[in-house]
């Protein structure tokens, strides 16, 4: 999505559902972790985690982590405009921070994001600069700077690049504009920013990353992304793989709940067709139109997890599951303005609840993992 919970400080200083059966209220989870569930299938589980205090600095927040993960990617410290907010000072500071746990937990890590498409999400320094009388060759020379100097640093560490960063302009389809594009064009930006992350991080998977959906409102947006992706691979472009943010549940009066997985299903089915693989990169569930009432509310947004789980996980090129926040208390939904529940009520989009305990959603995630057919090594 094009917003994201506390990225602005930082650069400072389900679907609706006809009827809701009853699922039976989760429990706290005694020993085996979704990471163990997945790993008898040749999958990965994983989530989002930011260096605030409120995650990575909570203990009891990385100890949930820890148990039910075995991938992880950074909310927001890998994005360019996160890492150098001002040129030539760059701050990986809390990223190193958090990869230096994970590396000592076992835990792997994917890079998450080189570049951001959204004109608003360049670096303000980056938007205001003059290219010069080759602008062209001057942008391409920034970003082979950036590329180098981030994909030198994290190193190997980083198996799994999201490279680009919704391109894609959900209203037309069309590919965005930013101050990167208008030297180079839109398609050879692209393409660019791929292959100098083949040549900086050869051992990586390298992503393109969006919040294209199944709903008839987002339609426009899986066509670019089709159109895009066939462009890419007429091209050569060295992409492995599409990630799908998973940004599911109610987001316009467009969505029809389990019929728009058709569409969504005949999406991935083209996406795979290309030989393209699959991940599953910022999953969580908007419930702005499910009940109040908790148990229902939930219920309706295991039954969305469960029924979306089921079609994308039945691409036996998807091995990696994560979701952008482990309890609801953190998700960047919580203070997402543009449609919020008109009840007021917090968003409930997570598998866990604020208070770190298990929601239906927790084991809709792992009953879908059970149900998807295994994975060869």
């Amino acid at each position: 999505m094009t917003s994201r919970r506390d990225i602005l400080g930082m650069l400072a200083g389900a679907a609706m559902l006809p009827a809701i059966s009853p699922i039976a209220r989760a429990q706290a989870p005694a020993g085996e972790g979704l990471k163990d569930i997945a790993a008898r299938k040749g999958m990965r589980f994983g989530t989002a985690i930011s260096a605030g205090r409120n995650q990575f600095g909570d203990p009891a927040y990385r100890a949930l982590v820890e148990r039910e993960c075995n991938l992880i990617v950074l909310e927001n410290e890998m994005k360019w405009q996160a890492l150098e907010p001002a040129p030539g000072k760059p701050n990986f500071g809390p990223a190193d921070e958090v990869i230096a746990w994970a590396n000592a937990k076992g835990i792997a890590v994917r890079g998450h994001n080189l570049f951001w498409q959204a004109e608003k999400w360049v670096p303000a320094w980056v938007a205001k600069q003059n290219f010069g009388p080759q602008p062209a060759k001057a942008v391409e020379q920034l970003m082979r700077t950036h590329v180098s100097t981030v994909c030198g640093h994290f190193g190997k560490g980083v198996k799994s690049w999201d490279v680009v960063n919704e391109a894609v302009d959900p209203a037309d389809g069309k590919l965005r504009q930013n101050a990167l594009t208008r030297p180079l064009g839109a398609i050879e930006q692209i393409d660019l920013a791929f292959r100098l992350a083949h040549e900086y991080a050869p051992q990586a998977q390298l992503v393109y990353n969006d919040y294209m959906r199944g709903d008839a409102g987002s339609a426009r947006h899986r066509a670019g992304v089709l159109s895009l992706l066939a462009e890419l691979k007429k091209r050569g472009t060295p992409i492995n793989a599409l990630g799908l943010q998973s940004h599911i549940g109610s987001w316009d009066e467009t969505d029809k709940g389990r019929s728009d997985l058709v569409e969504w299903r005949k999406f991935l089915d083209e996406v795979s067709g290309m030989g393209y693989d699959l991940l599953i990169t910022e999953l969580d569930v908007n419930d702005r139109r499910l009940p109040a009432d908790i148990a229902r509310r939930d219920a309706g947004v295991a039954a969305a997890t469960r029924d979306y789980l089921d079609v994308t996980l039945a691409y036996p090129r998807l091995r990696d599951i994560l979701v952008w926040g482990m309890s609801d208390n953190i998700s960047w939904l919580q203070t997402w303005d543009e449609a919020p529940r008109t009840d007021k009520q917090p968003m409930r989009p997570t598998p866990f609840d604020a208070q770190l305990k298990a929601k239906p959603m927790r084991q809709a995630i792992a009953d879908a993992i059970k149900a998807a057919p295994p994975r060869q090594v």
